[in-house]
């Protein structure tokens, strides 16, 4: 057995005879029975949809981590980027110079390219409809239920773009009387945002509805030294609204929309070494200021309407339709080099449109049998435009050095899927769950990429690329999971599942320079084996949730930066988009919860993962020694201690320091040692001031030692580019809030 397998089978075995001991005493104690803990409140139950049915979040088989709305306010999670640390084997942030487009990977597996050729790894729900784009996908937390993240590759009940996981944003049911809020936050680099809701329902409870709104700004983190305004300054606004109608117990029609406007300017980038084709700029001392000659732009608009049904049609039988419209657009800037000179500047303009219908049907007779199927079906496209200057100022456009090119088409996807999962109690303690999912799609490109005469965009002077192609494939997802009861406390399952990543074409093709770049991509294919524990002791008081797993991962589709010799001797460079072969991943993941008395918690998790090509061909020849996972830090976690004091007034007062820590991360393909993050760890805190039944006080601090840390960034060697995209320094918050 190798060496890598062996630790984490110890370390699974160590999470279940570490537990062992306090389930023994328990039943010492009392006689076999259950030991009541004196004095010490229970763990809060969380109800979660994992497997699109309610169950509580210790029942379900399956490597989830959920967050109730108090949790969320109380962990000071504002989007979703802020679950890093606190969701095992979660990578996620904005997307290099955005505020809104969503990079995530969970477990290793992921997509970081956000153009409109290239589908994510990790899905996004928002209220059951996927969000095919991750352009606008930080959403914001606001009116909020819960947040559920599922690890793993969700292949059965999610299928499409699922091969990571999947992050469900749950917001808040409609209400049956009048309730709201409305929230205040100032703070540090000019943190101004407001949070409102107003839901309410009709005398009878017929017609039920609520609106909801998030706003949020501040001044960024650095500006440019050129123009003087700001990098990455926070200007965006979401809303959400949703009416309903219930006209009985057995049925009701949920009509919402939503949108999110972000007009905020490009983060800024940190040059890391001197650009050898523009030497006389040194890097700056700031993570974030730059000397940029680019207008600042980073416009993006996110839109969708949603018509949800639900019918019990009889005692054993509900039924439940969601349709769906979604689309969003994107207009932005991007200065590669960051200096005022035209070494590699670009504009990219993006646009997509889906349509999605979902049909479930949940059988659940109170029998040993019970499950859901159902059937799926996705149409939508992508298209945009991307114009591309490099090397357009003196001495090269003097030299007739400079390339001017555009990235140009248009990316169609329609998929079909059906689906079922079913579980049969065998008995009290086994439990045998079994899924399959049934998916075809189809994906159209239309490519078409130029050389133009100057940076006007408007005489052509050669042909990378144009043409059309259709790719298709079928996959058959399967799962089956088999759970044991040990006791009313332990449960253990073993399960075996598979997901699909489909393939497509490289917008950015180059047929002329690089032919195999205009072939289709093949499908990414996961193969994950998990053995996992939910266990919960002290009378409710000690959770402990452990999954051990080996994922087989064939066809990876990468992006990267590739670079060729043009004619006339210089280096030229497009992105690909390729399979880079095989390989596997091992991990264990640890989640606890510990409540020691009445007014304290101890929250935590901690993953390790070993990553691992054994093929990756380059030219033929195999390098998967050389080569790494990206954004798969080997071991990450955090730790949050909590107290609770009621006050004699009513009220109450919470306090929480928490610190999240993750080993060496490479967050881009070249693995440059000057883009990579070594090991760091963030302390955040925060203080809840429940003042009485409406009104609450919140003061909240994150990366409280200013830790200067990379989130990802560009190596482009050809054009001596090598920069860097930082997270946000210490910030600190001070909120109110009133609830009626």
């Amino acid at each position: 057995m190798k060496r890598t397998y062996l630790s984490l089978a110890i370390g699974l075995a160590t999470g279940l005879l570490s537990a062992a001991p306090l389930y023994a005493q328990q039943a010492a104690d009392t006689g076999g029975k259950p030991a009541k803990t004196t004095g010490v409140k229970q763990l809060d139950q969380i109800t979660v949809t994992a497997r699109k049915r309610e169950e509580t979040l210790q029942d379900v088989p399956i490597a989830v981590s959920a967050f109730t709305a108090q949790s969320l306010e109380r962990q000071n999670v504002q989007n979703l980027a802020d679950l890093q640390g606190k969701v095992p084997s979660l990578q996620i942030y904005a997307a290099r110079g955005s505020n809104t487009t969503l990079t995530a990977y969970i477990r290793g597996v992921g997509q970081a390219d956000p153009t409109w050729g290239f589908d994510p790894g990790v899905g996004i729900y928002l209220d059951d409809v996927y969000l095919a784009r991750p352009q606008g996908a930080v959403l914001d937390v606001f009116d909020v239920s819960r947040i559920e993240v599922l690890r793993g590759p969700q292949g059965t009940l999610y299928g499409k773009n699922t091969i990571g996981g999947a992050i469900k944003y749950v917001s808040n049911p409609l209400p049956v009387k009048t309730e709201g809020s409305v929230e205040a936050t100032v703070g540090t680099h000019g943190e101004k945002d407001v949070k409102a809701s107003l839901g309410g329902a009709s005398a009878d409870q017929v017609w039920r509805g609520r609106i909801a709104y998030a706003s949020g700004h501040n001044d960024g983190f650095g500006k440019d030294l050129l123009s003087g305004s700001r990098n990455g300054n926070k200007n965006s606004n979401s809303a959400r609204a949703t009416l309903g109608f219930f006209p009985s117990s057995q049925f009701n029609a949920q009509l919402s929309v939503d949108g999110v406007r972000d007009n905020s300017n490009p983060r800024g980038a940190k040059m890391l070494t001197v650009n050898k084709l523009d030497p006389a700029y040194q890097p700056l001392s700031s993570d974030f200021d730059t000397r940029s000659g680019f207008a600042q732009l980073n416009h993006t608009k996110l839109y969708g309407t949603a018509l949800t049904m639900n019918w019990i049609a009889s005692p054993n039988w509900s039924l439940k339709s969601v349709t769906a419209v979604r689309g969003s657009s994107t207009d932005t800037n991007i200065d590669f080099d960051t200096l005022p000179e035209k070494i590699a500047d670009v504009n990219a303009v993006y646009k997509d449109h889906q349509f999605s219908q979902e049909f479930q049907a949940n059988y659940d007779a109170g029998g040993s049998l019970h499950g859901v199927f159902g059937a799926y079906y996705f149409d939508g496209h992508a298209d945009g435009e991307i114009h591309n200057i490099f090397l357009g100022s003196p001495p090269y456009s003097t030299l007739h050095l400079s390339q001017y090119g555009s990235t140009g088409g248009r990316m169609g996807t329609r998929s079909y899927a059906g689906y079922g999962d079913f579980t049969w109690d065998i008995n009290s303690s086994w439990s045998l769950d079994v899924g399959l999912r049934y998916t075809h799609e189809t994906k159209t490109a239309l490519i078409q990429n130029f050389g133009f005469s100057d940076e006007t965009f408007t005489t052509r002077t050669s042909t990378l690329a144009n043409f059309s192609g259709s790719h298709a494939t079928s996959n058959v997802s399967p799962k089956v999971s088999l759970d044991w009861s040990v006791s009313e406390q332990v449960k253990l399952y073993a399960s075996y599942s598979e997901g699909f990543h489909s393939g497509g074409y490289n917008i950015r093709a180059n047929c002329v320079a690089v032919p195999s770049s205009c072939r289709p991509i093949d499908d990414e294919k996961v193969q994950s084996f998990e053995l996992g524990s939910k266990m919960t002791f002290l009378d409710g008081a000690l959770m402990m949730n452990t999954a051990l797993f080996h994922n087989l991962y064939t066809n990876i589709q990468l992006s990267v930066f590739s670079s060729y010799t043009l004619p006339n001797g210089s280096q030229g460079f497009f992105g690909d988009f390729t399979n880079a072969g095989k390989g596997h991943i091992d991990g264990l993941e640890e989640e606890f919860a510990w409540k020691p008395a009445e007014n304290w918690t101890v929250r935590g998790n901690v993953a390790y993962l070993h990553t691992k090509y054994t093929e990756y061909m380059t030219r033929g020849v195999n390098v998967a020694d050389q080569q790494r996972f990206t954004n798969a830090p080997k071991w990450s976690g955090g730790l949050s201690l909590e107290n609770t004091t009621p006050l004699a007034s009513g009220g109450s007062v919470s306090a929480r320091v928490n610190y999240t820590y993750q080993s060496m991360v490479y967050p881009e393909t070249t693995l440059s040692p000057l883009i990579a993050q070594p090991a760091y760890g963030l302390w955040n805190a925060g203080v809840i001031w429940q003042i009485n039944q409406p009104w609450s006080l919140s003061l909240q601090g994150t990366n409280l030692a200013n830790k200067s840390y990379r989130t990802t960034g560009y190596n482009v060697g050809a054009l001596g580019i090598y920069t860097g995209f930082y997270g946000a320094p210490r910030m600190v918050m001070l909120s109110a809030k009133y609830r009626f």
